[in-house]
């Protein structure tokens, strides 16, 4: 007799049609979403959007007006912040300064009323999980940016919660440092296995960090996927537009070939893309075109057959290193195009003012009705 196969694990957070007005908006508007035990969910959008609100319901500082929040398996109604298995790290890391690296870490503890010499030690033992071993007996303000912000981690993770939520937890740090620390999140969260809730309005860090990303606009998730899911194949206009970069592009279909719609621009610029979904001759569009997809050229020819051909002017010539790019004008419409600079060198010499060739494939290009127009 075969062996039956295993459920799949109950999700650590359920979030089930919550609303939550205030006074002039409402800022979750019947918001449903499930999220994986021992994943990195992160919430993705910008200022206004109703990320933090949504967090905070979670955390149990804010109730919902409707709707239910279920954690572990278990309603989170009624329940106060403090007896939620939950713990948040904020922006703002809150450290105590008068206290020692080891005793900010043992703090949740010393209130569980855990005695002294046990939760000093388990205090140590996760100091050296967050590779701070032998910090213990230091003072906060003789630590790095990036020690003190593993001393917050470790500080929620030695309570062992269901949830860690995190508040836009790199946005006080340097560039370089929240590069480092988007590094050393992902592998904390790894070791720990810890289901991490993640808000951020910067998209590099909820791509590179995360198993799925809610791209969030207006109280309502606009799509939730994996990174990749959400660059290659974004659902909506919205969510094309603010992950990554992208040439926006705004026209009227002249022609559908399947899912290629051809569109052309006030200006008079045509280009073919691929669309969302099916859209009539005439129907107001906004196409995206990411700065990586398009090809250079000096000669026409040397552009792959079957894409259509653009003429441009360089307008600049923006270095950045890995990521430097061209800025064009499109030479009939005036329209300003951003491709990334090759790698290669074959470019390096290019110059203001010269003329040049692009192209690009129009199944990597993506086109949506334009908001109030729906084909």
């Amino acid at each position: 007799m075969s062996a039956a196969a295993p459920e799949a694990a109950a999700p650590d957070l359920e979030v089930r049609s919550v609303v939550k007005r205030f006074t002039d908006h409402v800022a979750v508007d019947a918001l449903s979403f499930s999220v994986r035990r021992g994943s990195f969910f992160s919430i993705l959008g910008p200022s206004g959007c109703g990320k933090t609100t949504l967090l905070r319901m979670i955390a149990g500082f804010i109730q919902p007006d409707d709707g239910d929040i279920v954690i572990g398996g278990r309603s989170m109604s009624g329940v106060a912040p403090n007896r939620r298995p939950v713990n948040m790290v904020f922006q703002q890391l809150a450290l105590f300064p008068m206290m020692s690296v080891g005793e900010n870490v043992a703090f949740g503890l010393a209130r569980r009323g855990v005695a002294r010499a046990e939760r000093l030690r388990r205090a140590e033992a996760m100091l050296e999980r967050v590779s701070l071993s032998g910090a213990g007996h230091k003072r906060v303000d003789e630590l790095s940016g990036g020690q003190r912000q593993r001393v917050a981690i470790a500080r929620s993770l030695v309570l062992e919660p269901t949830l860690l939520l995190l508040d836009e937890p790199l946005g006080a740090l340097d560039l370089k440092l929240r590069e480092h620390m988007k590094i050393e999140l992902k592998q904390l969260q790894a070791a720990f296995g810890t289901t991490f809730v993640y808000i951020t309005h910067d998209q590099s860090e909820a791509l590179v960090l995360s198993d799925h990303v809610a791209v969030m606009n207006r109280g309502r998730f606009e799509q939730v996927g994996t990174p990749q899911e959400l660059y290659y194949a974004p659902a909506t206009a919205f969510v094309a537009g603010f992950v990554g970069a992208n040439n926006r592009i705004a026209g009227t279909v002249t022609a559908v070939d399947g899912p290629i719609a051809e569109l052309v621009t006030g200006d008079g610029w045509s280009i073919r893309a691929r669309c969302s979904r099916p859209l009539a001759t005439g129907a107001a569009v906004e196409a995206f075109v990411r700065p990586e997809v398009a090809m250079l050229a000096r000669v026409a020819g040397e552009l792959p057959a079957g894409q259509t051909v653009h003429v441009g002017i360089v307008e600049s010539l923006l270095f950045d290193g890995a990521n430097s790019a061209v800025l064009l004008r499109e030479r009939q419409s005036r329209f300003e195009f951003r491709i990334a600079l090759p790698q290669t060198g074959r470019f390096a010499d290019l110059k203001v003012a010269e003329q040049i060739f692009f192209s690009f494939d129009p199944e990597r290009a993506v086109c949506f009705a334009a908001a109030g127009d729906h084909g």
